[in-house]
């Protein structure tokens, strides 16, 4: 492994505007009022880059000559300034130190080099050791970053020992109650223990055997809130409406679904009552009416689609408008600038396994006070205003990064939202109908993953969105919070408007917050997975074997799955 070289970046007085913008900060929300200059110095440490080849990546792409001051290897010591250094956890997505790797490879047309990043906090003051603490456990979210050493490594070769085997879970079928009780406290499962005792009486009674804990971290996956709905489809036996007033306007909107509902189902219908059935029931009864005869309906899982003619040129073709909308609103509270990220990336992500090119948007969020002082602060909870200003910058880097023109944003603002942020992205996209082939997978079809390496999010990416959160879930949860890569999926996005591509795809899917266990097993009734072909996330130090427990692989939110055409594809080899 080549030696690792040190660069410290920094922005030019005047240039400075990052760190003139968290000393306004520092100074006015933490009341650090004897801060007098804040420095931001980006540190990269790059291994498997010589000579020319570095020297023309430093001055091009790690900075810019006329906005940075470069030092290389040694930061010159100011001692009227304090220091610390945070960097992303290991395993965790780093777009800044992917996207070096990646232009550094298109200049040198060669191998891609080895970048890890972090970023020097200097601040200058009279300021006390606690309030120096303060300032580094407002900046530092523990979910996704950590203080990072000041000494350079001697590689960025990083290796973790092999995972042991998958464990099973000894006596599982025999436990009694109290021994499911402490199994179930000690596994953080998004899943009940009424869903787990399930789980002990099917394996005892019909496959005879203890199960994995694979099998029950799958299971656990299916069976989250976020992939099964399991609170709107569960069973309203009695509703009552309070006092108010909206009363009058609920007690109609009731009356009218069940109206509808009789309609459709018929008077005597065993159909439970749901949440989920009080949504599609309006959908339903115009479709039965014949009152939508665009929709447009299939078996594949994605965004709703309806049918529309478009003239282009004078000439009028079938074109298929895909809606979708989607909520993180734990992943933002805990990480918001990769929650809201993602929750654009997320809403993008169903269009576009349809085939569809996603071309405008909408954000809808619920905020707490962000004026609230920094001791304010609810326990367990970031400050209201870092989660209000880190989730705008999340949305937007994503929107701007893959092209996307967000056409309204509201934030409302109320007291209600402290305890729980609202954070919904929306999407519209098109394509034309031409390209969207939907067939029914065949056997000698090939499942294809596409994708590029995001976040440390394994099975927890929807269970964690799927718990009751406490005021220790942003300590817990960092494997949790789903990331995207918008780069890549912006490349996904240009790939699939050439219609040569789009029309090998048989059956496509997102590979939402359930992953590989789930996203594959939407596509067909029956598949045949060899795990050992999955690409991990990242390099090896920073994930266990796809038979472990966490189930982490690269394969994140940018990424699609697909059924490829087999004798398409080898009369398309070129492509």
């Amino acid at each position: 492994m080549d030696a690792v070289k040190r660069i410290f970046v920094e922005k030019r007085d005047g240039f400075d505007v990052e760190a003139s913008n968290l000393m306004a900060d520092l100074r006015n929300n933490l009341g650090l009022t004897a801060i007098e200059k804040v420095r931001i110095i980006n540190r990269y440490d790059i291994s498997g880059l010589e000579g020319d080849s570095f020297e023309k990546a430093k001055n091009t792409i790690f900075s810019e000559t006329n906005a940075d001051i470069v030092y290389d290897e040694i930061l010159p010591e100011d001692k009227d300034f304090r220091l610390f250094a945070m960097e992303y956890l290991p395993g965790q997505y780093d777009q800044r130190a992917d996207s070096a790797a990646q232009c550094v490879q298109l200049l040198t047309q060669g191998e891609r080099p080895e970048v890890l990043s972090a970023k020097l906090i200097a601040v200058k003051g009279d300021i006390t050791d606690e309030e120096f603490e303060k300032i580094q456990h407002y900046l530092i979210n523990p979910v996704e970053s950590r203080k990072a050493s000041l000494e350079k490594p001697q590689s960025l070769d990083m290796k973790a020992d092999r995972p042991q085997d998958v464990a099973v879970v000894e006596g599982f079928i025999r436990w009694d109650d109290e021994q499911m009780q402490e199994y179930f406290n000690s596994m953080g499962f998004a899943m009940t223990l009424s869903d787990l005792k399930f789980c002990r009486d099917y394996f005892r009674d019909d496959e005879h055997r203890d199960p994995t804990v694979t099998e029950l971290r799958v299971i656990d996956t299916y069976w989250s809130d976020h992939c099964r709905h399991t609170t709107f489809l569960t069973r309203l036996e009695k509703i009552e409406i309070e006092k108010g007033a909206l009363t009058k306007t609920i007690e109609d909107a009731l009356k009218l679904y069940y109206d509808s509902r009789d309609e459709l189902y018929g008077k005597n219908s065993s159909r439970d009552v749901s949440l989920m059935d009080m949504a599609l029931t309006g959908m339903k009864l115009l479709r039965k009416q014949g009152l939508i005869p665009d929709l447009d309906q299939s078996d594949e899982i994605n965004a709703c689609s309806i049918e529309v003619p478009v003239t282009i040129d004078g000439k009028t073709e079938q074109w298929l408008v895909q809606f979708k909308n989607e909520t993180h609103n734990h992943p933002t509270e805990i990480e918001p600038f990769g929650g809201a990220a993602t929750c654009l990336g997320g809403a993008i992500r169903d269009p576009l396994s349809g085939r569809a090119y996603v071309y405008q948007a909408m954000r809808v969020t619920g905020s707490g006070d962000p004026t609230v002082p920094f001791e304010k602060t609810m326990a367990g909870k970031l400050p209201s205003r870092k989660i209000t200003t880190g989730a705008a910058a999340g949305y937007s880097s994503y929107g701007n990064q893959i092209g996307l023109a967000t056409g309204q944003v509201t934030e409302l603002y109320d007291q209600g939202y402290v305890a729980k942020r609202l954070e919904i992205g929306a999407v519209i996209g098109a394509s034309p109908k031409s390209n969207v082939i939907r067939e029914v997978p065949a056997p000698d079809d090939v499942i294809v993953l596409l994708g590029g390496r995001t976040g440390r999010d394994g099975c927890g990416g929807a269970t964690g969105s799927s718990k009751a959160h406490t005021m220790d879930s942003i300590e817990t949860c960092g494997a949790e919070v789903q990331k995207g890569n918008p780069p890549t999926e912006r490349k996904i996005q240009r790939l699939f408007r050439n219609s040569v591509v789009s029309t090998m795809i048989k059956r496509c899917n997102d590979f939402g917050a359930g992953g590989v266990c789930v996203a594959i097993g939407e596509l067909a009734d029956g598949l045949t997975v060899d795990l050992d072909k999955v690409t991990k996330n990242m390099t090896d130090w920073t994930v266990q074997n796809l038979r472990s427990p966490n189930l982490r692989r690269e394969w994140r939110s940018c990424c699609l799955l697909m059924t490829w055409n087999a004798s398409s594809a080898k009369q398309e080899k070129k492509t």
